[in-house]
């Protein structure tokens, strides 16, 4: 047995429904970005509900933020890294959202849920991180 092993390889059902995942989260995120580079009067109008002001300035930063994580996650040689940045900036958002109170199911754990989507893409589609987080099946006795 050698030290690295080879990647597993993935079934094509695992594959597309791991593309189909990702493809949905991307277009997401593409979009929340770009309404942020505009930003629309929705976008400062909940930033300053949220306790961050209207600012246009910082919009515009996460826009640019959302938009570069999520083509480094797109693309399949920084796609973990890509994953690792969007589960820092929904973790952020997750928080933001704790401390206004803001409904748990509908708004709180919607960074959650987007973060699960993520990861489940990625690992669905990433033979390399499901050799890496192996879920295994537990054998009858």
């Amino acid at each position: 047995m050698t030290a690295i092993d080879e990647p597993a390889p993935v079934a094509k059902t695992a594959r597309w429904t791991g593309r189909i995942l990702s493809g949905l989260v991307i277009v997401f995120l593409l979009f929340d970005g770009a309404i942020k580079l505009v930003p629309w009067p929705i976008v400062t109008e909940t930033m300053d509900k949220m306790g961050y002001g209207s600012s246009e300035t910082l919009a515009r930063s996460l826009g640019i933020i959302t938009i570069v994580c999520t083509v480094l996650y797109s693309v399949p040689p920084t796609s973990i890294l890509g994953a690792i940045l969007l589960t820092g900036y929904l973790g952020g958002a997750m928080a933001s959202h704790v401390r206004i109170d803001s409904p748990l199911f509908t708004h709180t754990l919607f960074g959650l849920y987007l973060g699960l989507m993520v990861w489940g893409g990625l690992w669905l589609r990433d033979p390399a991180l499901r050799n890496f987080i192996p879920f295994r099946r537990r054998l009858a006795s």
